[in-house]
């Protein structure tokens, strides 16, 4: 059995449906059966993973833990420390009782000292499967692709431009949806993939780039985005831990920190050894 923690968000909802049509037996965990309505042929156990006691029933029978949740917006008490520190490190936990292998969904730059909270908060879950003494597999990928395409289209509609945060001319590594599910699914099913960091990198592109490669989506008429100066980032993220704070800070580091990374091959291709985007750890 294969407990997806996350299973109903963009990522997870790929993942999952190729899951279910490799015969994988699958579980999703989830905090409300109804965001689960889209998938069949998966198990649901109710949980939430900043809940330690709701975890340990979902553990019955699972041999694979993916973690493909992520606290970057929501809520409440959804955060990044919450949900992809705290959260992650109630998911070994529960994982330890059974031994299970643990695939954690991170991103690429995670490090304890990026500028981005939930940068540091990948980087402390790593850590911490790292040390756990559990079979373990880490993957990392860039920002992801469809999300963002999604945010450009989502603008354009409501006033007929796309809008970009900030000067948008910094270049980040992106990378598609299908290709991290890819990525995970080897995790799963690949010995060799364990005790091991896969990256998956995908284009380099500016927010103009990435705009401008979607004109036929956005319509003419979208062809030149609207800015949101930086100066108004900074107002709106001077606001506290409010979410659209938090959105704001994480729109200035994008928009001015490296977030680069080499494009290698897919970590769901096969590749000779030593294995492009794959690092022991």
């Amino acid at each position: 059995m294969i407990l997806v923690a996350g299973g109903t968000g963009r990522l997870g909802t790929v993942l999952v449906r190729q899951l279910v049509i490799d015969g994988q037996p699958t579980r999703v965990l989830t905090r409300d059966p109804r965001r689960a309505a889209h998938l069949t042929g998966v198990e649901l156990a109710v949980g939430d993973v900043r809940d330690p006691a709701s975890l340990a029933p979902a553990m019955s029978g699972v041999r694979t833990v993916v973690s493909a949740v992520h606290g970057f917006l929501g809520p409440g008490r959804v955060t990044p420390a919450s949900v992809d520190r705290d959260g992650n490190a109630n998911l070994i936990t529960a994982a330890a009782a059974t031994g299970a292998h643990v695939v954690l969904m991170s991103v690429l730059g995670a490090s304890a000292d990026h500028p981005m909270e939930l940068f540091r908060m990948k980087a402390a879950a790593e850590h911490l499967l790292r040390r756990s003494g559990l079979p373990w597999t880490i993957v990392r990928a860039g920002a992801f692709l469809e999300l963002y395409q999604q945010l450009l289209q989502r603008a354009a509609r409501r006033s007929g431009r796309p809008v970009i945060f900030g000067r948008g001319d910094n270049p980040i590594t992106f990378t598609a949806v299908a290709d991290v599910a890819a990525a995970i699914r080897r995790a799963i099913t690949d010995p060799d993939c364990r005790a091991t960091t896969l990256e998956v990198a995908g284009p380099t592109l500016t927010f103009n780039q990435l705009a401008a490669t979607m004109t036929d989506v956005l319509g003419p008429g979208a062809a030149a985005p609207r800015h949101l100066p930086r100066p108004l980032l900074r107002l709106l993220a001077s606001a506290g831990s409010t979410t659209p704070a938090r959105q704001a800070t994480a729109a200035l580091i994008m928009d001015t920190h490296p977030l680069t990374h080499p494009i290698s091959r897919s970590a769901a291709e096969p590749a000779p050894a030593p294995a492009t985007g794959k690092n022991r750890s």
